[in-house]
């Protein structure tokens, strides 16, 4: 009897996970939205350093990974056209609007959701063709 793991393209699954650091990295940078973002969160620039940098980025390495894991086992044989538009539904759809609801009880500005929720609906669309285009 076959799994849906035995069918998975592991190596895609890890390109789609390590994706979204690249545009983690981009979207939360100064070119972006890293000022806009840290007052949001009413974060001091001279505060941001932690001395837990390496465990805050392997377990957001891991959790990403069980993202793009899921989202492959949804997309399953899907083309790039429908793993771009599952990971779009998935990051606009589930995640961008949970946040949008969380924000609301959290009291947390609009700018809050557009920044965080824009970030995962990218992240998830690129997750979504990636694994779609690599079978």
């Amino acid at each position: 009897m076959s799994t849906p793991f035995q069918n998975l393209n592991w190596l895609a699954v890890t390109v789609a996970a390590l994706s979204t650091f690249l545009i983690g990295g981009l979207w939360y940078s100064p070119l972006l939205f890293a000022n806009p973002w840290m007052r949001a969160n009413k974060f001091d620039p001279q505060n941001m350093g932690s001395p837990n940098m390496a465990l805050i980025f392997g377990l957001a390495f891991v959790l990403s990974f069980f993202m793009a894991l899921n989202l492959a086992l949804f997309i399953g044989a899907g083309d790039m056209a429908f793993g771009a538009m599952a990971g779009f539904m998935a990051g606009f759809g589930w995640v961008a609007l949970a946040m949008g609801v969380i924000s609301l009880f959290e009291r947390r500005p609009i700018s809050y959701v557009l920044i965080n929720g824009g970030y995962m609906t990218v992240a998830f669309t690129v997750m979504g063709a990636i694994l779609g285009a690599w079978k």
